[in-house]
């Protein structure tokens, strides 16, 4: 097996197991749809900054495409490190649809979701949700700066702001 089918095989593997998880056990996720455009990821941004300001949290925000390509950074004065850490969240949000603190959820009881660990570009910390329009996915919000709770509570604000209701 060549080094791309090794990679694609036990991506695939992941995907399987994750999917089976109780975690996932819910409708399933949602479908992708059209990329984030712009204007909602300055929407999607503001929203965000005003709930880390409003906590006086120092964090990166980031917010991707649905393909898990960079569309908006802002760093409030966070560490270096949580640049990369929020773009990984957000692009594992947007990768595996789901929110990022599903992944390292099932990592938390061993066994053979610690596979995960071996997918090139999987952030498993909470952190990273998608956003969601109209049903489907358009893009990824990740936050690193703080606890990881809170991470979340500033992500889950910039993607509500596109929430359609």
């Amino acid at each position: 097996m060549t080094p791309i089918r090794l990679t694609l095989a036990s991506l695939a593997t992941t995907c399987s197991l994750l999917m089976a998880a109780p975690a996932f056990a819910q409708t399933g996720p949602a479908p992708y749809g059209a990329p984030i455009n712009i204007e909602q990821a300055k929407k999607a941004m503001a929203a965000a900054e005003a709930e880390a300001r409003k906590n006086n949290w120092q964090v990166v925000i980031s917010i991707v495409d649905n393909g898990g390509h960079l569309v908006a950074l802002e760093r409030l004065d966070a560490q270096t490190a949580s640049v990369d850490i929020s773009i990984g969240k957000a692009t594992t949000a947007a990768a595996f649809r789901r929110p990022s603190k599903a992944l390292e959820d099932s990592l938390a009881p061993g066994g053979s979701a610690l596979r995960i660990l071996a997918v090139r570009s999987a952030t498993p910390l909470q952190g990273g949700v998608t956003i969601v329009v109209d049903g489907k996915i358009i893009g990824a919000i990740g936050v690193s700066g703080v606890l990881a709770s809170q991470d979340e509570q500033v992500a889950m604000a910039g993607a509500a702001a596109l929430a359609t209701k």
